[in-house]
């Protein structure tokens, strides 16, 4: 995705409803919308994740935050992740989906799924 004066945003939180919104612009008035199949998009998506698992391919563990990678390596990261993400809210709007309640609807599943095992409930025999 190229950057651009007319899509240049500078905040601190941007909702997923923003960015689909400013994707579908974008992808309107290029006329790309054609092109924007659900599988057109999820191979454009896996291309993407594969460009990022390049990036930490031959690195080893990488410590959080990064401390020992370049600016140039971070900014690289930076995009190659903001590609995922695009492609992620392009095929969940081209899809009908609303990716933020879906992605809120885990997390609440995956709680009921894993419980938070306390110190009580972790001697307990159920966990044993």
């Amino acid at each position: 995705m190229e950057r651009s004066h007319e899509f240049s945003i500078k905040a601190k939180d941007v909702s997923l409803q923003e960015l689909r919104d400013r994707l579908a612009e974008f992808a309107r008035v290029r006329g790309w919308e054609q092109y924007h199949s659900p599988r057109n998009l999820l191979l454009a998506l896996v291309g993407e994740v594969g460009e990022l698992s390049e990036i930490f391919q031959w690195k080893g563990e990488v410590a959080r935050g990064l401390p020992n990678w370049s600016s140039d390596d971070k900014e690289h990261l930076e995009e190659e992740l903001s590609d995922v993400l695009l492609y992620l809210i392009q095929l969940a709007d081209v899809c009908g989906l609303d990716l933020g309640q879906a992605a809120l609807t885990k997390i609440i599943k995956n709680a009921r799924k894993y419980p938070v095992v306390t110190q009580t409930n972790a001697s307990s025999p159920a966990y044993n």
